[in-house]
């Protein structure tokens, strides 16, 4: 075999560590990235958080190490040219201009402009009378409907044998504070126990249970519920005893919106059925959600977006989404000149990885800026007028327009979150696909879903538009709406359909 030597030319991509980590920060959500941020200044003492807005004085250990600086230069682009390299696709091959600007060497520059402060005006939202922040997040550590119905029943004079019963009882009940279990289960299962309880005593009970608050917790069908509820009240409330006729015997019927047949079997007008289902819609046919564990989740907003003097829309960083990062100093300064010790080389690595790690952040707040400002150019109609005037916008048109890949564009809009006059919008809620209109233009189907919303809001409540209808009504628009398409977009909305969106006017 003859051996030979040849010569090719081609393209390679790569990805060094330090563009890693910029694609990985990238794809974080503002919690996460306080986590990791948090992490890295546990794991690095060349990095610290700066508090307050003030800059502080060069020290003398500053002016020290920029003397150094060259020796650590040349040392830290010895170590990223002997670093491991991974890689990777396209997709992540345009991170930006500002990956790019990752420096491979990492100089000993502590006069340096390492402070992470995107420059963005701070954002408050309005405090109440008791100077409290209204999106402050209070854990009232409030308890579960379980814990609250065996609180009233070990205050209650039960027996032993009647806890052990209503004990079962409460712990079969769930959320919406219905019995999740025949009653007839619950008696065998307590059985075993107590071998000579009748059925008689559980149901007793739950009799009793079901009288706990809140009032109807325990039933065993919506029906009884009700009827629970409407019992509690004052035997002189108007059409109590009506209501009560009503859920007995005639809830399909109310169920269905069936109100002529209603109105013929209670012998009631048309005003005085809307007296008797007012009364009931007082009602809670979900008792249990009087009792909620569940805690307010909030969102830290990325952006914010706010309309100058000037009349334009501008997009700033949240400065208070991650905290501020420079180099210690201090630290800094201990790096000495040719050496080649342990100690220098760990201090050396670590200051290394700091820089890597701002910039890192630096790149991520840049991306996310450029991205938001692109989504608040396009959808500059939304800010103004509402969803109605919402344009059709895909991942390719910002990917286009600020030259990155769709994949990029889908990691930065993913739980990055933007505070807006209209509210608080997760930056994919932006994006939607478009339908197409009478006149050739396109619709975007966010506007399509906030026309259904306003035509369902002003119907004639006795006569409520069908999926058709709607469609018809679209189409006068210009909007060209399958009524399969309005169904789809109804029922993403959970508006029911027609029939059960039904009223008495």
């Amino acid at each position: 075999m003859k051996q030979s030597i040849q010569l090719r030319l081609g393209q390679h991509l790569t990805m060094t560590p330090q563009l890693q980590q910029a694609i990985r920060l990238l794809q974080l959500s503002t919690l996460e990235l306080q986590m990791e941020i948090q992490q890295a200044l546990d794991s690095n003492l060349m990095l610290e958080a700066v508090d307050g807005t003030e800059a502080e004085p060069r020290t003398e250990a500053e002016d020290r190490s920029e003397a150094e600086a060259e020796t650590v230069k040349e040392a830290a682009t010895e170590s990223a040219e002997t670093g491991g390299e991974t890689e990777y696709s396209q997709a992540d091959s345009d991170l930006g201009a500002t990956a790019n600007d990752i420096p491979d060497d990492l100089p000993v520059d502590t006069g340096w402009d390492d402070i992470y402060d995107s420059g963005a005006t701070s954002y408050s939202a309005p405090a109440g009378d008791d100077d409290r922040d209204y999106l402050e997040t209070h854990n009232t550590g409030s308890e579960s409907l379980q814990e609250h119905l065996t609180w009233q029943m070990e205050m209650s004079p039960f027996t032993e044998t009647d806890q052990a019963i209503a004990t079962a009882i409460i712990d079969s009940i769930n959320d919406d504070g219905y019995l999740g279990m025949p009653l007839e289960d619950i008696h065998q299962g307590l059985l075993e126990s107590h071998p000579e309880l009748e059925f008689d005593e559980v149901e007793a009970v739950l009799h009793r249970i079901q009288h706990f608050d809140p009032i109807g917790v325990g039933a065993r069908s919506p029906g009884e519920c009700l009827e629970i509820q409407l019992r509690q009240l004052d035997p002189d409330t108007p059409w109590r005893d009506t209501a009560l006729k009503l859920i007995q015997q005639h809830l399909e019927l109310l169920g269905g919106r069936d109100y002529q047949q209603l109105m013929r079997r209670l012998k009631l007008s048309q005003p005085e059925l809307q007296e008797v289902i007012g009364l009931i819609q007082t009602l809670n046919p979900r008792p249990g959600s009087a009792i909620s564990t569940a805690t307010a989740e909030y969102v830290i907003p990325d952006v914010f977006v706010h309309k100058d003097k000037k009349g334009q829309w501008r997009v700033e960083l949240n400065p208070d989404a991650v905290p501020k990062l420079r180099i210690n100093s201090q630290y800094a300064g201990l790096v000495k000149r040719a050496d080649n010790s342990a100690d220098n080389n760990y201090l050396r690595n670590h200051l290394q990885e700091a820089r890597w790690f701002i910039k890192s952040l630096q790149s991520r707040n840049e991306t996310l800026l450029k991205v938001g400002r692109c989504i608040v150019e396009r959808q500059r109609a939304f800010f103004d007028y509402g969803e109605e005037a919402m344009k059709p916008l895909v991942l390719r048109d910002v990917a286009e327009a600020v030259e990155m890949h769709e994949s990029t564009i889908s990691r930065v809009t993913t739980q990055k979150y933007m505070h807006t006059p209209r509210g608080i919008y997760e930056f994919k809620y932006f994006f939607s696909s478009h339908v197409g209109t009478a006149d050739g233009g396109e619709c975007s189907a966010t506007a399509i879903r906030a026309m259904i919303k306003k035509l369902v809001a002003g119907e004639n409540p006795a006569k409520p538009l069908s999926d058709s209808k709607i469609a018809d009504l679209l189409s006068d628009e210009g909007i060209n709406v399958a009524r399969r398409t309005i169904a789809k977009y109804r029922e993403a909305m959970a508006i029911p359909p027609s029939n059960e969106r039904k009223r008495l006017a």
